[in-house]
């Protein structure tokens, strides 16, 4: 039976499909990527933002063409849409046969058995539930880098965002649990593991009464085939001295840290329920550059959140300006319903949103450039993601480069390179976002 699995969402919905991947293949269904073969289709869905949740019901209605033409005899819906709306995917798309909680992706081999067998079920577990972990999964990023995701759901509830709702409350992954996950994906050829979460800072409070990242990355560095340990999704508020120390001890965490800050006006952080101010955010940044010379910090912003002013756009766009992160990514505020945001007065008109947005972009756009050249004549460690086909020339990532969110540095070289190898670089140029480089000799 062949099996189209479709992830939509973020790399955390990313580790949910490989679990569910990976209980599909053990039970014996085959894994396409191929529409025309599909017997069967499991879309893992995501909701967190308005293009997100029009992606992932676009899908559901695309692929519900296919079980209406007879090819495909079982639909199922998981993740976070699934979990946020199942009662309105049940109601008005009759093609779906079972929904799937985002608390419930063990389910998915008995739904889908189900649902071949003619039967329509539906699997919510409650949110408060430990997280599903442990499983085996199958790696989709090319094998040679993994997500590690460390904890469920998150505490916060900032007024924007949906995620408490559709994931629950934070719950931490137990530590030995990620250590066996650790070494199976060490020992199948994962060079580089990313840990993510919907905050990776919390890690350990629900389970052991205090922050425990700082404990897990120094048992994670002890994996002798692990090369790089890259972190993202860290509150600014809860980054820590013992966590800072790590990052600038430990030689296998690269100096890159993944800050949401969303906003650079005391009065909006406010209105989002977000727990730093302006002060504390620019006081962390200095702390971080001060600590750790060379740290790459990326991080994301709001614009056009209610009752946001042109004066306090401008104080953001100050902000930015003055900060100079070395990644960033601006978001038009998303009016989500079952959010307080959402019924806040003084809503921001979508065309003003997408202003202010573009004037961040090419705000950093300049900042980044700038970044970008001045990278020549330096010398880094790479890792090799692919070759350029045709061409001797392969594209790699620094340190400073999460994979899909990044830009790449380029190299030519007729040495012959496989993804997941470690090579030292030259930076010879940049281009716009990227750089260019050449091999040292060693």
């Amino acid at each position: 039976m062949n099996v189209l699995f479709i992830s939509l969402g973020c790399d955390k919905n990313l580790v949910d499909s490989e679990m569910m991947i990976g209980m599909l293949t053990e039970k014996g269904y085959f894994i396409t990527d191929d529409e025309t073969q599909a017997e069967a289709v499991v879309i893992n869905t995501c909701c967190f933002i308005g293009d997100a949740k029009e992606e992932s019901i676009n899908t559901i209605l695309e692929m519900a063409e296919l079980k209406k033409s007879g090819q495909v005899k079982a639909l199922i819906v998981a993740g976070c849409l699934a979990e946020r709306y199942r009662e309105e995917i049940q109601e008005e798309i009759e093609e779906v046969d079972a929904i799937i909680g985002t608390a419930s992706i063990n389910a998915v081999v008995k739904a889908l058995d189900q649902a071949l067998a003619g039967n329509r079920a539906n699997y919510f577990d409650p949110l408060d539930k430990a997280p599903v972990s442990g499983k085996k999964r199958a790696i989709t990023t090319g094998g040679h880098y993994a997500y590690l995701k460390i904890a469920e759901g998150c505490n916060k509830h900032c007024t924007y965002c949906i995620i408490p709702k559709v994931r629950g409350n934070y719950r931490s992954v137990p530590m030995e649990v990620l250590l066996t996950e650790a070494k199976q994906l060490a020992e199948g050829g994962v060079r580089e593991l990313i840990l993510v979460a919907q905050e990776t800072t919390l890690y350990g409070v629900d389970l052991y009464g205090e922050k425990r990242l700082p404990v897990l990355l120094k048992e994670l560095a002890k994996i002798e085939d692990l090369k790089w340990i890259r972190l993202l999704y860290c509150y600014p508020e809860e980054i820590t001295d013992e966590l800072i120390e790590i990052i600038k001890t430990e030689s296998k965490i690269c100096h890159y840290l993944d800050i949401p800050i969303q906003s650079g006006c005391d009065k909006i952080l406010k209105r989002m329920g977000r727990r730093t101010n302006r002060e504390q955010i620019t006081g962390l940044i200095e702390k971080l550059r001060e600590e750790i010379p060379d740290i790459c910090i990326r991080t994301t912003f709001i614009t056009g959140f209610p009752g946001e002013t042109e004066e306090d756009h401008e104080e953001t766009m100050e902000f930015v300006n003055a900060m100079e992160f070395d990644r960033l990514g601006a978001f038009a505020y998303s009016q989500e319903e079952d959010t307080p945001a959402a019924e806040l007065p003084e809503q921001v008109e979508e065309e003003t949103k997408l202003r202010r947005q573009e004037e961040m972009m090419e705000l950093q756009q300049e900042i980044a450039f700038e970044a970008a050249e001045e990278m020549t004549g330096k010398v880094l460690t790479v890792m090799v993601e692919g070759k350029i086909a045709d061409d001797d020339a392969y594209v790699t990532r620094t340190y400073k480069d999460a994979p899909g969110v990044d830009g790449y540095l380029f190299v030519r070289t007729r040495r012959s390179l496989m993804s997941g190898d470690f090579i030292t670089v030259k930076v010879t140029g940049s281009h716009e976002y990227d750089l260019m480089g050449e091999p040292v000799e060693e």
